[in-house]
């Protein structure tokens, strides 16, 4: 399946560094405000800031246009015990409204794919919210298939804390 931007707008994705952190959390916090979600405070963005200098806990991709940051996405591997394998999780993804049909999401999201390969993962998963159908229309154009087969759940950190009675 061939997929191309609507716009000749030049967009180039590069791996993100620790020298990103201003940029990638301008666009987290553009990604939270889009989402209609309380973005990270203070001490979350210094533990982000921690985290992507240690480099183990997330890889991600930055999508540029003309040197300028409008996009990204943050990805790390899961592993299924039944193909015995690793999948590929792709926790954020993020185009700068204005940066839309530019083909910077289809970028960034092929270059998680091609690392989904490269690694030998199963396949690729993510979550979108039930509302947001510029982003289900955009997953299924590129062949994404909404699961319905499970049903995702979590525990917060308040869950946690009275599970373990901590």
């Amino acid at each position: 399946m061939a997929l191309q931007s609507s716009s000749t707008t030049a967009v180039t994705v590069r791996p993100i560094t620790p020298n990103d952190g201003a940029k990638l959390l301008e666009l987290i916090h553009g990604l939270a405000a889009y989402e209609k979600l309380v973005p990270p405070d203070e001490a979350g963005e210094k533990r982000f800031l921690q985290h992507l200098a240690e480099g183990k806990r997330f890889d991600g991709f930055i999508a540029e246009v003309d040197g300028e940051a409008v996009g990204y996405t943050i990805f790390f591997e899961i592993y299924s015990t039944f193909s015995v394998r690793p999948r590929m999780y792709m926790e954020d993804l993020f185009v700068r409204p204005e940066f839309r049909s530019t083909g910077a999401g289809l970028a960034l999201v092929k270059k998680v794919a091609e690392v989904a390969l490269s690694t030998d993962c199963t396949g690729m998963e993510w979550e979108v919210l039930d509302w947001n159908q510029l982003a289900i229309d955009f997953y299924e154009r590129i062949g994404g298939r909404h699961n319905t087969k499970w049903l995702r759940y979590n525990l917060d950190v308040d869950a946690l804390r009275a599970l373990t009675g901590g």
